[in-house]
Protein backbone atom coordinates (compact mmCIF):
# COMPACT_ATOMS: atom_id res chain seq x y z
CA UNK A 1 0.00 0.00 0.00
CA UNK A 2 1.50 3.31 -1.08
CA UNK A 3 -1.41 5.75 -1.04
CA UNK A 4 0.51 8.48 0.81
CA UNK A 5 3.40 8.28 -1.64
CA UNK A 6 0.96 8.61 -4.53
CA UNK A 7 -0.66 11.64 -2.92
CA UNK A 8 2.69 13.33 -2.30
CA UNK A 9 3.80 12.55 -5.83
CA UNK A 10 0.78 14.32 -7.27
CA UNK A 11 1.61 17.36 -5.14
CA UNK A 12 5.29 17.30 -6.08
CA UNK A 13 4.58 17.25 -9.82
CA UNK A 14 3.20 20.79 -9.57
CA UNK A 15 6.43 22.23 -8.16
CA UNK A 16 9.19 19.85 -9.35
CA UNK A 17 9.68 18.59 -12.94
CA UNK A 18 8.51 15.01 -12.98
CA UNK A 19 7.91 15.25 -9.24
CA UNK A 20 11.57 14.58 -8.37
CA UNK A 21 14.86 16.41 -7.89
CA UNK A 22 16.82 13.89 -9.96
CA UNK A 23 15.51 11.67 -12.78
CA UNK A 24 17.07 8.51 -11.35
CA UNK A 25 14.53 8.63 -8.49
CA UNK A 26 11.50 8.50 -10.77
CA UNK A 27 9.66 5.31 -11.68
CA UNK A 28 6.16 4.41 -12.80
CA UNK A 29 3.52 4.59 -11.55
CA UNK A 30 5.03 6.84 -8.85
CA UNK A 31 8.12 6.83 -6.60
CA UNK A 32 8.12 5.95 -2.93
CA UNK A 33 8.50 8.88 -0.56
CA UNK A 34 10.83 7.99 2.31
CA UNK A 35 10.20 9.28 5.82
CA UNK A 36 13.21 7.92 7.67
CA UNK A 37 16.09 5.44 7.46
CA UNK A 38 17.91 3.27 9.97
CA UNK A 39 20.81 0.89 9.35
CA UNK A 40 19.97 -1.14 6.21
CA UNK A 41 16.33 -0.06 6.22
CA UNK A 42 14.11 2.63 4.73
CA UNK A 43 10.64 3.47 6.01
CA UNK A 44 8.25 5.17 3.60
CA UNK A 45 5.39 7.55 4.36
CA UNK A 46 2.94 4.65 4.23
CA UNK A 47 4.75 2.75 6.97
CA UNK A 48 6.34 0.19 4.66
CA UNK A 49 9.66 -1.24 5.84
CA UNK A 50 12.14 -1.63 2.97
CA UNK A 51 15.54 -3.30 2.92
CA UNK A 52 17.71 -0.74 1.15
CA UNK A 53 19.90 -1.96 -1.71
CA UNK A 54 20.13 1.52 -3.23
CA UNK A 55 21.85 3.15 -0.25
CA UNK A 56 21.53 6.64 -1.69
CA UNK A 57 23.09 5.28 -4.94
CA UNK A 58 26.16 4.15 -3.05
CA UNK A 59 27.21 6.59 -0.33
CA UNK A 60 25.79 4.76 2.71
CA UNK A 61 28.46 2.10 2.97
CA UNK A 62 28.01 2.03 6.78
CA UNK A 63 24.24 2.07 6.51
CA UNK A 64 21.92 4.86 7.63
CA UNK A 65 22.49 6.64 10.92
CA UNK A 66 25.69 4.82 11.84
CA UNK A 67 26.62 5.94 15.38
CA UNK A 68 30.21 6.82 14.44
CA UNK A 69 29.05 9.16 11.67
CA UNK A 70 26.03 10.53 13.52
CA UNK A 71 28.05 11.48 16.61
CA UNK A 72 30.71 13.31 14.61
CA UNK A 73 28.15 15.18 12.51
CA UNK A 74 26.22 16.28 15.62
CA UNK A 75 29.44 17.34 17.36
CA UNK A 76 30.44 19.42 14.35
CA UNK A 77 26.95 20.92 14.02
CA UNK A 78 27.34 22.41 17.49
CA UNK A 79 30.66 23.96 16.47
CA UNK A 80 29.50 25.38 13.15
CA UNK A 81 27.93 24.30 9.87
CA UNK A 82 30.02 26.37 7.46
CA UNK A 83 33.05 28.61 7.92
CA UNK A 84 34.09 29.81 4.47
CA UNK A 85 37.64 29.27 5.69
CA UNK A 86 40.01 26.33 6.13
CA UNK A 87 39.48 24.06 9.13
CA UNK A 88 41.60 21.43 10.91
CA UNK A 89 39.08 18.70 10.13
CA UNK A 90 39.18 19.55 6.42
CA UNK A 91 42.97 19.19 6.47
CA UNK A 92 42.84 15.90 8.38
CA UNK A 93 40.23 14.55 5.96
CA UNK A 94 42.40 15.47 2.97
CA UNK A 95 45.53 13.96 4.53
CA UNK A 96 43.82 10.66 5.29
CA UNK A 97 42.15 10.36 1.91
CA UNK A 98 45.35 11.17 0.00
CA UNK A 99 47.14 8.62 2.16
CA UNK A 100 44.76 5.87 1.05
CA UNK A 101 44.73 6.45 -2.70
CA UNK A 102 47.67 5.04 -4.73
CA UNK A 103 49.43 7.67 -6.81
CA UNK A 104 47.66 10.61 -5.17
CA UNK A 105 49.90 13.36 -3.82
CA UNK A 106 47.38 16.19 -3.49
CA UNK A 107 43.63 16.76 -3.64
CA UNK A 108 41.00 19.47 -3.99
CA UNK A 109 37.67 18.93 -2.28
CA UNK A 110 34.40 19.57 -4.12
CA UNK A 111 30.70 19.19 -3.41
CA UNK A 112 29.76 16.22 -5.59
CA UNK A 113 31.24 13.61 -7.86
CA UNK A 114 29.90 15.40 -10.92
CA UNK A 115 31.57 18.61 -9.83
CA UNK A 116 34.85 16.75 -9.28
CA UNK A 117 34.80 15.24 -12.79
CA UNK A 118 34.07 18.67 -14.28
CA UNK A 119 37.15 20.02 -12.49
CA UNK A 120 39.20 17.00 -13.61
CA UNK A 121 38.50 17.68 -17.28
CA UNK A 122 39.40 21.35 -16.96
CA UNK A 123 42.61 20.45 -15.16
CA UNK A 124 43.57 17.82 -17.75
CA UNK A 125 43.08 20.33 -20.57
CA UNK A 126 44.98 23.01 -18.70
CA UNK A 127 47.89 20.68 -17.94
CA UNK A 128 48.24 19.14 -21.40
CA UNK A 129 47.23 22.11 -23.55
CA UNK A 130 44.96 19.76 -25.50
CA UNK A 131 41.18 19.75 -25.92
CA UNK A 132 40.13 16.17 -26.74
CA UNK A 133 38.47 13.88 -24.21
CA UNK A 134 37.66 10.17 -24.52
CA UNK A 135 34.94 8.45 -22.50
CA UNK A 136 33.30 5.04 -22.61
CA UNK A 137 29.88 4.35 -24.06
CA UNK A 138 27.54 4.10 -21.06
CA UNK A 139 29.91 5.91 -18.72
CA UNK A 140 28.33 8.69 -16.69
CA UNK A 141 30.61 11.33 -15.21
CA UNK A 142 28.15 13.97 -14.09
CA UNK A 143 25.59 16.02 -15.97
CA UNK A 144 27.98 18.60 -17.42
CA UNK A 145 27.90 19.29 -21.12
CA UNK A 146 31.22 17.92 -22.37
CA UNK A 147 30.56 14.39 -21.11
CA UNK A 148 26.83 14.09 -21.67
CA UNK A 149 27.30 11.93 -24.77
CA UNK A 150 25.82 8.41 -24.68
CA UNK A 151 25.86 8.57 -20.89
CA UNK A 152 24.92 5.87 -18.45
CA UNK A 153 22.72 6.05 -15.36
CA UNK A 154 19.09 7.00 -15.94
CA UNK A 155 20.17 8.95 -19.03
CA UNK A 156 20.61 5.65 -20.86
CA UNK A 157 16.83 5.37 -20.84
CA UNK A 158 15.87 9.00 -21.02
CA UNK A 159 18.09 11.07 -23.31
CA UNK A 160 20.26 9.12 -25.71
CA UNK A 161 22.53 10.16 -27.31
CA UNK A 162 22.95 13.18 -25.02
CA UNK A 163 20.56 15.81 -23.77
CA UNK A 164 18.55 18.68 -25.12
CA UNK A 165 20.27 21.94 -24.33
CA UNK A 166 23.79 20.66 -24.92
CA UNK A 167 25.26 22.64 -27.84
CA UNK A 168 27.10 20.68 -30.50
CA UNK A 169 30.30 22.62 -29.90
CA UNK A 170 30.32 21.50 -26.24
CA UNK A 171 30.80 17.85 -27.24
CA UNK A 172 32.70 18.16 -30.52
CA UNK A 173 35.98 17.36 -28.73
CA UNK A 174 34.50 14.31 -26.95
CA UNK A 175 35.14 10.87 -28.45
CA UNK A 176 33.58 7.54 -27.51
CA UNK A 177 35.36 4.27 -26.87
CA UNK A 178 33.95 0.90 -25.87
CA UNK A 179 34.79 -0.25 -22.35
CA UNK A 180 36.96 -3.38 -22.17
CA UNK A 181 38.14 -2.83 -25.76
CA UNK A 182 41.66 -1.34 -25.73
CA UNK A 183 41.76 -1.18 -29.53
CA UNK A 184 38.80 1.20 -29.40
CA UNK A 185 40.83 3.57 -27.22
CA UNK A 186 44.02 3.12 -29.23
CA UNK A 187 42.38 4.12 -32.53
CA UNK A 188 41.32 7.45 -31.00
CA UNK A 189 44.50 8.20 -29.09
CA UNK A 190 46.75 7.73 -32.12
CA UNK A 191 45.01 10.68 -33.78
CA UNK A 192 46.47 13.01 -31.14
CA UNK A 193 45.11 16.10 -29.33
CA UNK A 194 43.55 14.02 -26.53
CA UNK A 195 43.93 15.62 -23.12
CA UNK A 196 42.43 12.76 -21.14
CA UNK A 197 40.72 9.42 -21.12
CA UNK A 198 38.11 9.41 -18.36
CA UNK A 199 36.71 6.06 -17.35
CA UNK A 200 35.04 4.34 -14.44
CA UNK A 201 37.47 1.52 -13.59
CA UNK A 202 34.38 -0.48 -12.69
CA UNK A 203 31.48 0.85 -14.70
CA UNK A 204 28.68 1.58 -12.25
CA UNK A 205 26.28 3.72 -14.24
CA UNK A 206 25.17 1.09 -16.73
CA UNK A 207 24.86 -1.55 -14.08
CA UNK A 208 28.05 -3.12 -12.73
CA UNK A 209 30.62 -3.88 -15.45
CA UNK A 210 34.05 -5.02 -14.17
CA UNK A 211 37.21 -4.47 -16.21
CA UNK A 212 38.47 -7.47 -18.13
CA UNK A 213 41.84 -8.82 -16.94
CA UNK A 214 44.60 -6.48 -18.10
CA UNK A 215 42.25 -3.86 -19.56
CA UNK A 216 43.05 -1.06 -17.12
CA UNK A 217 46.76 -1.74 -17.37
CA UNK A 218 46.55 -1.51 -21.16
CA UNK A 219 44.67 1.80 -20.89
CA UNK A 220 47.48 3.01 -18.64
CA UNK A 221 50.08 2.00 -21.24
CA UNK A 222 48.21 3.58 -24.15
CA UNK A 223 47.68 6.92 -22.41
CA UNK A 224 51.31 7.13 -21.33
CA UNK A 225 52.49 6.40 -24.88
CA UNK A 226 50.33 9.20 -26.26
CA UNK A 227 51.01 11.85 -23.60
CA UNK A 228 47.39 11.65 -22.47
CA UNK A 229 46.20 11.80 -18.86
CA UNK A 230 44.27 8.84 -17.49
CA UNK A 231 41.41 9.84 -15.19
CA UNK A 232 39.70 7.20 -13.09
CA UNK A 233 36.20 8.24 -12.14
CA UNK A 234 35.99 6.58 -8.73
CA UNK A 235 32.91 8.45 -7.58
CA UNK A 236 31.26 5.05 -7.06
CA UNK A 237 34.25 2.79 -6.44
CA UNK A 238 36.20 5.14 -4.15
CA UNK A 239 36.14 3.60 -0.64
CA UNK A 240 33.52 1.16 -1.96
CA UNK A 241 35.61 -1.64 -3.52
CA UNK A 242 38.66 -1.27 -1.25
CA UNK A 243 40.31 1.17 1.12
CA UNK A 244 42.21 2.71 -1.79
CA UNK A 245 39.46 2.29 -4.36
CA UNK A 246 39.78 0.52 -7.69
CA UNK A 247 43.36 1.72 -8.13
CA UNK A 248 44.37 -0.34 -5.12
CA UNK A 249 42.12 -3.27 -6.06
CA UNK A 250 43.47 -3.60 -9.61
CA UNK A 251 47.00 -2.28 -9.06
CA UNK A 252 46.78 0.46 -11.70
CA UNK A 253 47.47 4.12 -10.91
CA UNK A 254 45.75 6.92 -12.80
CA UNK A 255 47.11 10.44 -13.24
CA UNK A 256 43.95 11.89 -11.71
CA UNK A 257 40.97 10.36 -9.99
CA UNK A 258 37.65 11.67 -8.76
CA UNK A 259 35.69 10.54 -5.73
CA UNK A 260 32.34 11.25 -4.14
CA UNK A 261 29.45 9.28 -2.63
CA UNK A 262 30.99 7.10 0.13
CA UNK A 263 33.67 9.64 1.12
CA UNK A 264 30.97 11.99 2.47
CA UNK A 265 29.21 9.60 4.83
CA UNK A 266 25.84 10.68 3.43
CA UNK A 267 26.61 14.39 3.10
CA UNK A 268 27.40 16.02 -0.28
CA UNK A 269 31.03 15.40 -1.13
CA UNK A 270 33.46 15.23 -4.00
CA UNK A 271 37.21 15.14 -4.42
CA UNK A 272 39.78 15.50 -7.19
CA UNK A 273 43.07 13.71 -6.46
CA UNK A 274 46.24 13.29 -8.46
CA UNK A 275 49.94 13.64 -9.01
CA UNK A 276 51.57 16.70 -7.52
CA UNK A 277 52.84 18.17 -10.79
CA UNK A 278 49.29 18.13 -12.18
CA UNK A 279 47.46 19.22 -9.05
CA UNK A 280 49.76 22.22 -8.58
CA UNK A 281 48.16 23.64 -11.73
CA UNK A 282 44.99 24.21 -9.65
CA UNK A 283 44.37 27.76 -8.44
CA UNK A 284 45.66 29.50 -6.41
CA UNK A 285 48.88 27.53 -7.05
CA UNK A 286 48.31 27.53 -10.81
CA UNK A 287 46.13 28.88 -13.61
CA UNK A 288 43.29 26.28 -13.62
CA UNK A 289 40.35 27.74 -11.73
CA UNK A 290 38.55 25.35 -9.36
CA UNK A 291 36.28 26.71 -6.64
CA UNK A 292 33.13 26.13 -4.60
CA UNK A 293 31.51 27.86 -1.62
CA UNK A 294 30.75 24.60 0.19
CA UNK A 295 33.90 22.72 -0.85
CA UNK A 296 35.66 21.17 2.12
CA UNK A 297 32.94 22.30 4.51
CA UNK A 298 33.42 21.11 8.11
CA UNK A 299 30.21 19.03 8.21
CA UNK A 300 31.25 16.86 5.27
CA UNK A 301 34.80 16.63 6.61
CA UNK A 302 33.50 15.41 9.97
CA UNK A 303 31.29 12.77 8.36
CA UNK A 304 34.00 11.72 5.94
CA UNK A 305 36.56 11.31 8.70
CA UNK A 306 34.17 9.08 10.62
CA UNK A 307 33.76 6.85 7.56
CA UNK A 308 37.49 6.72 6.87
CA UNK A 309 38.25 5.80 10.47
CA UNK A 310 35.67 3.00 10.46
CA UNK A 311 36.56 1.26 7.20
CA UNK A 312 39.32 -1.23 8.02
CA UNK A 313 40.48 -4.48 6.43
CA UNK A 314 38.00 -6.58 8.42
CA UNK A 315 35.13 -4.38 7.25
CA UNK A 316 36.07 -4.88 3.60
CA UNK A 317 36.39 -8.64 4.08
CA UNK A 318 32.89 -8.70 5.53
CA UNK A 319 31.45 -6.57 2.71
CA UNK A 320 33.12 -8.73 0.07
CA UNK A 321 31.77 -11.87 1.72
CA UNK A 322 28.23 -10.48 1.62
CA UNK A 323 28.68 -9.53 -2.02
CA UNK A 324 29.90 -13.03 -2.87
CA UNK A 325 26.91 -14.58 -1.11
CA UNK A 326 24.38 -12.42 -2.96
CA UNK A 327 26.01 -12.69 -6.39
CA UNK A 328 26.50 -16.43 -6.04
CA UNK A 329 22.95 -16.92 -4.85
CA UNK A 330 21.53 -14.89 -7.72
CA UNK A 331 23.55 -16.86 -10.26
CA UNK A 332 22.33 -20.15 -8.78
CA UNK A 333 18.71 -19.04 -9.02
CA UNK A 334 19.15 -17.91 -12.63
CA UNK A 335 20.76 -21.24 -13.53
CA UNK A 336 18.08 -23.26 -11.72
CA UNK A 337 15.27 -21.33 -13.43
CA UNK A 338 16.87 -21.47 -16.88
CA UNK A 339 16.44 -17.74 -17.38
CA UNK A 340 18.55 -15.77 -19.84
CA UNK A 341 20.26 -13.37 -17.46
CA UNK A 342 23.63 -12.70 -15.87
CA UNK A 343 24.98 -11.19 -12.68
CA UNK A 344 27.96 -8.83 -12.54
CA UNK A 345 29.55 -7.99 -9.22
CA UNK A 346 32.63 -6.43 -7.65
CA UNK A 347 32.84 -6.59 -3.88
CA UNK A 348 29.67 -5.08 -2.42
CA UNK A 349 28.37 -3.86 -5.81
CA UNK A 350 26.14 -6.06 -7.99
CA UNK A 351 23.55 -5.97 -10.75
CA UNK A 352 21.33 -8.46 -12.55
CA UNK A 353 21.04 -8.06 -16.32
CA UNK A 354 17.93 -9.65 -17.78
CA UNK A 355 17.97 -10.91 -21.36
CA UNK A 356 21.77 -11.18 -21.63
CA UNK A 357 24.27 -14.00 -21.21
CA UNK A 358 27.06 -11.52 -20.47
CA UNK A 359 27.53 -7.77 -20.15
CA UNK A 360 31.05 -6.48 -20.81
CA UNK A 361 30.43 -2.85 -21.81
CA UNK A 362 27.84 -0.12 -22.11
CA UNK A 363 26.51 -1.35 -25.43
CA UNK A 364 25.87 -4.80 -23.96
CA UNK A 365 24.02 -3.20 -21.05
CA UNK A 366 21.87 -1.07 -23.35
CA UNK A 367 20.69 -4.22 -25.15
CA UNK A 368 19.29 -5.81 -21.97
CA UNK A 369 15.58 -6.17 -21.23
CA UNK A 370 14.90 -2.95 -19.33
CA UNK A 371 11.13 -3.53 -19.36
CA UNK A 372 11.53 -6.89 -17.63
CA UNK A 373 13.85 -5.29 -15.10
CA UNK A 374 11.24 -2.65 -14.27
CA UNK A 375 8.72 -5.41 -13.61
CA UNK A 376 11.24 -7.16 -11.38
CA UNK A 377 11.96 -3.91 -9.55
CA UNK A 378 8.26 -3.38 -8.75
CA UNK A 379 7.97 -6.96 -7.51
CA UNK A 380 10.99 -6.48 -5.24
CA UNK A 381 9.45 -3.26 -3.92
CA UNK A 382 6.25 -5.10 -3.07
CA UNK A 383 8.33 -7.72 -1.26
CA UNK A 384 10.03 -5.04 0.84
CA UNK A 385 13.30 -4.55 -1.05
CA UNK A 386 14.24 -1.14 -2.43
CA UNK A 387 16.57 -1.40 -5.43
CA UNK A 388 17.68 1.39 -7.74
CA UNK A 389 14.74 1.55 -10.17
CA UNK A 390 16.82 1.34 -13.36
CA UNK A 391 18.54 -1.56 -15.07
CA UNK A 392 21.44 0.84 -15.59
CA UNK A 393 22.30 1.47 -11.93
CA UNK A 394 24.16 -0.56 -9.33
CA UNK A 395 22.90 -2.31 -6.21
CA UNK A 396 24.95 -1.89 -3.07
CA UNK A 397 25.45 -3.67 0.24
CA UNK A 398 26.44 -2.03 3.51
CA UNK A 399 27.97 -3.13 6.80
CA UNK A 400 24.50 -3.33 8.35
CA UNK A 401 23.04 -5.88 5.93
CA UNK A 402 22.88 -9.23 7.71
CA UNK A 403 22.09 -12.78 6.63
CA UNK A 404 18.34 -12.41 7.11
CA UNK A 405 18.32 -9.45 4.72
CA UNK A 406 20.41 -11.29 2.14
CA UNK A 407 18.43 -14.53 2.40
CA UNK A 408 15.18 -12.61 2.01
CA UNK A 409 16.60 -10.78 -1.02
CA UNK A 410 17.35 -14.07 -2.75
CA UNK A 411 13.90 -15.47 -1.96
CA UNK A 412 12.22 -12.32 -3.30
CA UNK A 413 14.34 -12.44 -6.44
CA UNK A 414 13.43 -16.08 -7.04
CA UNK A 415 9.71 -15.33 -6.82
CA UNK A 416 10.24 -12.21 -8.93
CA UNK A 417 11.73 -14.21 -11.80
CA UNK A 418 8.61 -16.39 -11.85
CA UNK A 419 6.45 -13.27 -12.01
CA UNK A 420 8.46 -11.69 -14.82
CA UNK A 421 8.54 -14.98 -16.76
CA UNK A 422 5.76 -17.37 -15.65
CA UNK A 423 7.33 -20.15 -17.73
CA UNK A 424 10.07 -20.55 -15.13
Amino acid sequence: MRENSERLYERSRSVMPGGVSSPIRAFAPFPSFIKRADGPLLFDVDGNRLVDLCLGYGPMILGHGHPAVFEEVMRQAHEGLLYGAPSPQELEFAEKLVGRVPGADMMRLANSGGEATMHALRLARGFTGRNGVVKAVGGFHGAHDALLVKPGSAAMERCLPGSAGVPAEAVEATSLMEFNDPDSAASILEKGDVAAVIVEPVMGNCGVVPPAPGYLRELRRLTEENGTLLIFDEVITGLRVSSGGAQELYGVEADLCTMGKAIGGGLPAGALLGRREIMEMVSPSGPVYVAGTFSGNPMTAAAGLAVLNHLDAATYRSLDSKGDKVAGGLRDIIADRGVKACVNSVGSMFQVFLGADQVCNGSDAAACDAAAFRALFLHMLEQGYYLPPSQFESNFLCTEHHNQHLDGLLEAFDSGLREVDPSV
